[in-house]
């Protein structure tokens, strides 16, 4: 019988490839097959054998290139295959990343596999723009949720829980429905003057981090044209940023100058 090789999800982290873990590395060098997220960089991809096959099943809002049921299915089909495959996804693979489902599918068809974690953009896009996601006196814990539904659908999020201004809030996926994120959370209590960093492609050469206020981020999201990935940090600790944007500077959104 053919041995079947564990299936081994991991975490490619938030872009740069000097975050990716030393066991990442290792296994990558030796697969036979890597089936990829869009958001994984070629420089990490160049890490693969050159013989090992690259298959992409990169997602982006309202487009799947290829739908989950079909990556979970693959993934086990591969590795029944007697093939070394590893999954890579953006970031962290339990967080956000849909790695749970995978695994789950892969139990239940008796492929073996390993989890490995990655750096999540929370944590790295934010170190990256200077912004810590806990500091005493300003932030005593930190949230993070996802800012997108499946078809297109209202966020379903406790509002009330989520506006708490001594808790730093993290959102994923949250450009689409930004006016609607905003509006719930003055409408329960934000105060619209609380900082908000918005960091668009985290941790890469291409990173930008505009600064504002909670009321004025719909529309700095626009002037500024964010674009995906953009991960957005809302609380107090984001006024540190200023100080301690160690490696790009940040651009505090101007909308007076942007409609002129």
């Amino acid at each position: 019988m053919q041995d079947i090789h564990p299936v081994s999800l991991i975490g490619a982290g938030p872009g740069d490839p000097d975050l990716l873990t030393v066991k990442a590395a290792r296994l990558l060098g030796q697969a036979d097959v890597v089936v990829y997220d869009r958001l994984v960089s070629e420089a990490i991809l160049d890490l693969a054998p050159d013989g090992a096959t690259r298959i992409f099943a990169g997602k982006a809002s309202r487009h799947h290139h290829m739908p989950q049921e079909d990556i979970n299915e693959l993934l086990a089909t591969l590795a029944l295959g007697g093939q070394k495959v590893v999954r890579l996804k953006g970031g962290d693979p339990f967080v956000f990343g849909r790695g749970s489902e995978e695994a789950l599918h892969l139990a239940a068809r008796g492929v073996p596999f390993e989890v490995v974690p990655g750096i999540t953009a929370a944590s790295g896009c934010t170190t990256y723009a200077g912004v810590p996601l806990t500091h005493r006196g300003l932030a005593n814990g930190v949230r993070f949720v996802t800012g997108h539904r499946m078809g297109g659908h209202g966020l379903d999020l406790n509002w009330a829980s989520l506006a708490d201004p001594d808790t730093t809030l993290v959102i994923y996926m949250g450009l689409t429905n930004v006016a609607e994120i905003s509006d719930k959370l003055m409408e329960h209590g934000m105060p619209r003057n609380l900082p908000v960093a918005a960091i668009q492609n985290g941790t890469t050469d291409k990173q930008r981090t505009v600064i504002t206020t909670l009321a004025d981020l719909p529309d700095c999201v626009a002037s500024m044209s964010l674009k995906a990935p953009t991960l957005l940090v809302l609380g107090r600790v984001v006024g540190l940023a200023e100080d301690l944007d160690w490696r790009n500077p940040v651009v505090a959104c101007d909308l007076e100058q942007a409609q002129a």
